[in-house]
Formats: structure tokens, sequence, C-alpha cells
């Protein structure tokens, strides 16, 4: 259906093309809007001191492009068939969380179109990156159902993403937002060189997953980031203690450079911490998952 849609829109362009030839001239000039809009405009103002940056490894490897929802930005590696990494502003919750949408959808905006169906019996849950109720009670109801397009999921075992998973995301959604106040947040997979794929399709399984929360600086206080690595196996029982990191870490164990814009000073200090005691979490981290 997607690509029946693209080729009935492909055939009209074409059709106004050969009656009005003019139109070739005005398609750079519209490219070039949307893309300084894209670059200068709408991405920045959906990040924190920049994009983070591809540099290495497993995730350095293929064609990956960004991609722009209405709650969280993404880049999604057509290669992997899985996010890179997926960023999303925690702010005070002002809408009530819709109905889970019953499946998931391609996202048209991806060429390896990546289907429900894929997932189904692969042993694998379909895990978000950016969470539903979440993104639902900051960003609305429309915010909500784009957590459910393909691209923002990634092959999760079932105890690692109703377990110790679950339990972080509803911290930051409740407890860390009540605490304090606005932060970022980045996430997403972290890949073996030799990964294996789900049966029948090209969808690499992560080893582990990262999650990254990082609180600007204000005028009380200098940043402070919040760092975790979860294994695919992780003890579902386990203090999320036991899961923290550094940044630098996640760094290395992705090839991605986070939070490049920060000056040098602050963000090498920053990103070599590792400070659990400053977000409240030893308070928390033992609390037992919803599931």
């Amino acid at each position: 259906m997607k690509h029946v849609l693209i080729k009935n829109i492909a055939q009209m362009l074409l059709k106004q093309l050969i009656k009005k030839p003019i139109m070739i001239l005005a398609i750079p000039l519209l490219f070039g809007l949307w893309f300084a809009y894209e670059t200068w405009v709408a991405r920045p103002a959906m990040t924190y001191m920049g994009l983070p940056q591809i540099e290495a490894g497993v995730a350095d490897k293929g064609w990956s492009h960004v991609l722009r929802n209405k709650g969280y930005m993404l880049e999604y590696s057509e290669t992997l068939e899985n996010p890179l990494w997926v960023i999303y502003k925690v702010k005070e919750a002002q809408y009530s969380s819709g109905k889970r949408p019953k499946y998931f959808q391609e996202d048209w905006r991806s060429l390896s179109a990546v289907s429900h169906k894929d997932y189904t019996h692969s042993g694998y849950n379909r895990g978000h990156m950016a969470p539903n109720y979440l993104i639902a009670t900051r960003y609305g109801r429309e915010a909500q159902k784009e957590t459910f397009l393909m691209t923002n999921i990634t092959p999760q075992k079932g105890k690692l993403n109703q377990k110790s998973w679950q339990r972080l995301e509803e911290l930051i959604a409740n407890d860390f937002s009540e605490w304090h106040g606005d932060f970022w947040v980045v996430t997403g997979p972290i890949f073996d060189e030799n990964f294996d794929t789900i049966k029948n399709t090209n969808i690499a399984i992560p080893k582990a997953f990262y999650k990254i929360l990082i609180k600007p600086a204000t005028d009380l206080q200098p940043e402070k980031a919040l760092a975790f690595i979860f294994s695919q196996n992780a003890n579902p029982k386990a203090s999320l203690m036991k899961f923290v990191t550094s940044i630098d870490e996640v760094e290395k164990q992705t090839g991605i450079d986070f939070f490049a814009a920060l000056d040098d000073s602050i963000e090498h200090v920053l990103e070599a911490s590792i400070s659990p005691e400053q977000w409240r979490l030893p308070e928390v981290a033992n609390r037992a998952s919803r599931y």
C-alpha cells in the first residue's frame, strides 16, 4: 500500500512537471528551504547541545538518517534496521495517556520498511526507545501514536523490556520529573561487531541498551547527568544502581559522541562522572517492576 501511494504521488508530480517545466526550478529552492529549516531551526530545538554524532563502531557502518517526530527525534540505521539514538525532553505532564494502538506501524520515511509482523514469534519484544507513556503525557495523542512507528523500535528480550527497563522509564516519567524538573533523555541500542539478526529479516539484535539523562545548567547548579547500560540478559530484580555507568563508557561502546556542543572543560568532567546520588536514584533503585 505504501509503495503504491508513493508511485501515485510520483506520477502526479511528473505530470505537473511536464505541464509546467518552470516548476523544476522551484524544486532546489524548496529543498534548500526545507533543509535550512531542519538544520538550523527544527532539529536544534529538539536536542540538547547538538545532535549525537556517529563516529565509530557498528553504528558507523552503512546509511543512517535523522527523523523528527512530534515528541522525539532519532537517527535510524537502514543497515541495522534499528534506531541508533533517540532523544526527547522530559517536561511537566499535561495530557492523559491514551489507549495503546493495537499494532505498530511501518514508517514511510524508512527504506527498510520494517513491519509489526517482522517481530512476531521472534522471541523479542518490540522495544520502544521513545516511551509510549512519557511521550503521550507530555506531547499528546498524535505524538503517542508516533512512538508506535517501527523506526522507534528495537529488539528487546521480554525480561528486560518489562522489568528493569520499565522500572527506569517509570522513574524518569514520574519521580525524576517531579524531583528535577525539565531534562533530556538520549537512549538507544548497543551492538556487537558480530551481531545476530531476527530470523528471515535484516533486523540487528542489540547486545545491550543505554540511557543517558542530562539536566541543563541553571543559575543555581551546573549540568548533571546520569547514564545506564543494560545488557539483554540484565537481572530483572537487580538494583538499578547496578546498571549505572558514565557517558564516556556509553560513547566507547556505541561509537557515538554525545553533547559535543558543550564547552570541553564541562563536557570532559560531566561525561566521566558517575553521580547517581545527584538524581536521588538510591532512594528508588530497588522499586519493583509493574509487570
